[in-house]
Parts: C-alpha cells; structure tokens; sequence
C-alpha cells in the first residue's frame, strides 16, 4: 500500500524533468569525451578513475593511512586537472565561443571525408602527369579480406604524400594494388584476380585487368593510373572506364567512396543508391 502511495505521489512533471536532468549529464559527458578524444588526456583521465578506485578500495578496507593520501590527491586534484588538461579546455572554450561545440559531428566527419577525396585527386593528379603506375581499391561492401592478406600490412592515414610514396618506380610496393578500407589504408603490394574479359583492349596492362578483375567478383571501386600513358581509368560494377578526367574522378569518389572510420566493421565504404 505504502509502495503505491509513493507512486502515486511521483508527478509526471517529476519524471520528465529527471529523464531531461539525465540526458544532459549524458551529453556533457559526451562532449567531453568528444573534445579530449585522441589526446593525451584520455590517458590521464583514466589515472584519476584508478585514483578514486583506490580511495574506495583503501576506505573499504580501512586502510587510514592510504585512504588519506588519496583524499589529499582528490583535494588538490582539481587544480591539478585545470593546469594538465589546459590545452583541451581552451580548445573546448574556443569551440563553445565559435559555437562548434553543439553541433552534430556530421560536419566535422563530412570535412574530414572531403579531405581525403581531395588527397587522393590530388595524388592522382600528381602520379597521372608524371606516368607512375597505381592500383588503388577502395572497399565496399563486399570484404576484401582475401586480398588484403595478400599484401604488406599499412593501417596509415590516407594522405597524398603517401599515396604518391607507396607507387614511387622501383620501391618495394609500387608494382601491386593499394587496398583503402574504411579511412586506413589497409595493405600495399596486393594481389588481384585478372580478368579473363576478351572485351579488355589488348594494349590495356596487368593494372586494369587487376581492377576489371577484382570489379567481377567484388563492389570495389578501383583507380588505376598507366605508367604508359598517365591516364586515369575506373572500374565499378564489372565496367572499365578509360581516360576520365579529374573532375569526373572527384565526382564518383563523392558517389563511390563514403568513408566511416574503423573498415567494414566499423563501418565499412557504402555508395550511395
């Protein structure tokens, strides 16, 4: 009886302003976590959990002593916090004064995106004048795992230099394909099923049939650049496209290449429908 008085004393009013209090603790927490991602304070942040583990665990045990010292920790913690995380609140600050802070990560992950299609026009452009041989796969939602164990590890950011490095003449991976999954480039050095497509031009090399190849029996989307010619080709779909433009090329990255972080298990390369 008394359980359901107190029910019944609860007003909706109550519960709605409890589930907001909730949320925006929750979002606080989560912008914070936004802002010191990747930097060194994730680290020192979990130093003070193991600080306030400790305390608990010696306050338990009853251990005076320790239980001080970790009181002391805890007490002047919060300077101590203000000056180590210094960089990472003025950033915050910085972001809430522009108004960045709030917004959803979507243009900031849209930003990065772009960048990336700008590195690999730009290294195709870059490979294409100077006629350096590529091969680059862009996963999908078909897995190349097969393929990329063919290769030489990377896990490296996508960045033009490296992209036009790794295709360098006569350097250790420069004569197999390039394998881009998720935001990483997986591999370098790998190994693609050829074509037996008798609709390939017989002037057409090792490269494209690669990419034709690899185009019949997955979703991939492949960049090739002739050492012979410098031009830049395409493969999607089991079509072969010969001597795009730049500005074509930008335009099937935006519809072929949607990046989301961590490959296909993390989210993977999705074209649009």
């Amino acid at each position: 009886m008394e359980t359901a008085n107190f029910f019944d004393n609860i007003s909706t009013s109550f519960v709605i302003t409890s589930i907001i209090d909730i949320l925006i603790i929750w979002y606080v927490f989560y912008l914070i976590l936004t802002v010191i991602k990747g930097t060194k304070a994730v680290q020192l942040i979990k130093g003070i959990f193991f600080i306030i583990i400790g305390r608990a665990l010696s306050n338990f045990l009853d251990l005076t002593t320790t239980t001080q010292l970790f009181d002391m920790v805890l007490q002047w913690g919060f300077l101590a916090v203000i000056v180590i995380f210094q960089p990472e609140l003025r950033r915050a600050l910085e972001q809430l004064g522009r108004g960045s802070l709030f917004r959803s990560s979507t243009a900031s992950d849209a930003s990065e995106h772009e960048k990336m299609r700008q590195d690999m026009v730009t290294a195709v452009r870059y490979m294409a004048k100077r006629r350096i041989g590529a091969l680059i796969v862009l996963e999908k939602e078909t897995g190349l795992k097969d393929y990329i164990e063919t290769g030489v590890p990377l896990n490296a950011e996508i960045t033009s230099q490296l992209l036009i490095n790794i295709f360098i003449p006569n350097t250790p991976l420069h004569d197999g394909a390039m394998i881009i999954q998720g935001d990483k480039i997986a591999t370098a050095g790998s190994y693609l099923p050829l074509s037996e497509s008798n609709k390939i031009a017989k002037d057409l090399g090792t490269r494209h049939r690669a990419a034709v190849g690899i185009s019949e029996v997955t979703d991939a989307f492949t960049i090739i650049v002739s050492e012979e010619t410098g031009n830049v080709s395409v493969t999607y779909d089991s079509k072969l496209s010969k001597e795009i433009t730049l500005e074509k090329l930008t335009e099937l990255l935006q519809k072929h290449w949607m990046v989301t972080a961590g490959g296909k298990e993390g989210g993977g390369l999705f074209a649009r429908k």
